[in-house]
Formats: structure tokens, C-alpha cells, sequence
């Protein structure tokens, strides 16, 4: 769900009702105002949580890194007490934890461009409101002005109707570009084709390991 979609609700609706009738509008510019501060803070809470997933990859990332050291001793060591069975083993939970390490990876670097655009937005919308709340006076000013021109031209003929309406369907296109400035993030990665096929190969490249190393063992032996 977009980060201003609360924001979006109460412009379709309760603002809404307002800009029709075109009454009360300082009382719509604060409403206005103060769902912009909702909604900056609710993105500022979304990036905190954001950077604290981040620490946490990070925790995690390292210590999968430790946990490969460890496997690849135990294999040395199973090797070094003609263990071979175990030695596998041990390759296996090292190969393991690598996969696991890349695929962990993968979601870092998504989580950092997600980051990147809470920024980015923050800093948008951070904008927005400083502008919003620099124009106040100046926007109620002219709202009241926009309300007397349509009450004049109503008395006149029933084009006001129509000038009323075009106003008030630039507003929800503003609101509408407003909204889309945040993407969707697809965090999700299926397997491709090419994948499932290298990964085929796995259990060539661990027997190809397990020779090596018992290649480097044995040399230190003799």
C-alpha cells in the first residue's frame, strides 16, 4: 500500500465535500497540512524500521560468513582423521550456508534501494508541507477569492458549474501524481529457468572441492 494512501482517503473524501461547496477553507488547508505531517511521520517510521532490518542483514551476513570458516575446518579436520563421509558433510553445510549467503545478499541490496526511496520521499514530501505551510494565508486568501468569482458567475450563467468542476479534477490529478511518486517494491525472486539448471551442477563442483582438498591435506602429509 502506497505511504499516502491514508493521506489520499480524506482528500477523496472529506476534503472533497469541502471544494465542492467551497466553504470553511482554512479549516481544509489545516486539515490538508496536518495529514501531510501523518503522512511524513509514518514514512520517517517506515524508514527507521527499514534501516533497523538493515543492521540486522548485516548481523546475519556475518555471521553466516563465520559459520563457512567453521564448516570448512570441520571438513580439514574429518579429512585429517580419514573421515571422508564427514568431511562431505561438512562441504555440504559450507555450500549451504554460501547459497544462503548470496541469496541474503540479494535481498541487501533491494533493502538499500527501498531505503533510498523512503529518502527520497521524505525529503519530497518534507518539501511539500514547508510549502504548504509558507502559502497558508496566501491559499485561504485566494480560495475565498476562487468562492466569491463562482458565486458571481453563478448569478450569470451556469458555466460556473463546469469551471467548478474542471478545479476540482486538477486537484485529484495532483493528488494522484502525488501518490504514484512511491513505487511498490517486489522483494519477491523466483528461480529462473537458467538456475534450476546450474544448480544441477552443484553436486559436481562439491566433488571437485572435496578432491582438492584432500589433494591439499595429503600434500601436507607427505
Amino acid at each position: 500500500m502506497s505511504v499516502f494512501k491514508r493521506f489520499s482517503d480524506i482528500v477523496n473524501s472529506n476534503v472533497s465535500a469541502m471544494l465542492d461547496k467551497a466553504e470553511n477553507p482554512e479549516k481544509l488547508v489545516r486539515m490538508i497540512i496536518a495529514e501531510m505531517e501523518t503522512t511524513l511521520f509514518d514514512v520517517r517510521t517506515q524508514s527507521a524500521k527499514t534501516i533497523a532490518d538493515k543492521k540486522d542483514m548485516q548481523r546475519q551476513l556475518k555471521n553466516m560468513a563465520e559459520e563457512v570458516e567453521l564448516w570448512q575446518a570441520r571438513a580439514e579436520k574429518a579429512l585429517n582423521k580419514d573421515r571422508e563421509d564427514l568431511a562431505r558433510q561438512a562441504l555440504q553445510e559450507k555450500r549451504r550456508v554460501e547459497q544462503a549467503i548470496e541469496a541474503q545478499t540479494n535481498e541487501l541490496k533491494e533493502l538499500d534501494t527501498a531505503l533510498m526511496r523512503l529518502e527520497q520521499d521524505i525529503s519530497k514530501l518534507q518539501s511539500k508541507l514547508n510549502e504548504a505551510i509558507a502559502r497558508r494565508d496566501a491559499i485561504v486568501a485566494r480560495h475565498e477569492t476562487v468562492k466569491s468569482t463562482i458565486q458571481m458567475r453563478k448569478q450569470i450563467d451556469d458555466s460556473a458549474i463546469n469551471e467548478a468542476l474542471h478545479r476540482f479534477e486538477r486537484f485529484e490529478k495532483r493528488m494522484d501524481e502525488l501518490e504514484a511518486e512511491v513505487e511498490a517494491m517486489d522483494l519477491g525472486r523466483n528461480a529462473s529457468l537458467s538456475e534450476q539448471i546450474d544448480a544441477l551442477g552443484n553436486d559436481e563442483k562439491l566433488d571437485a572441492e572435496l578432491a582438492e582438498l584432500k589433494a591439499r591435506i595429503n600434500k601436507k602429509a607427505s
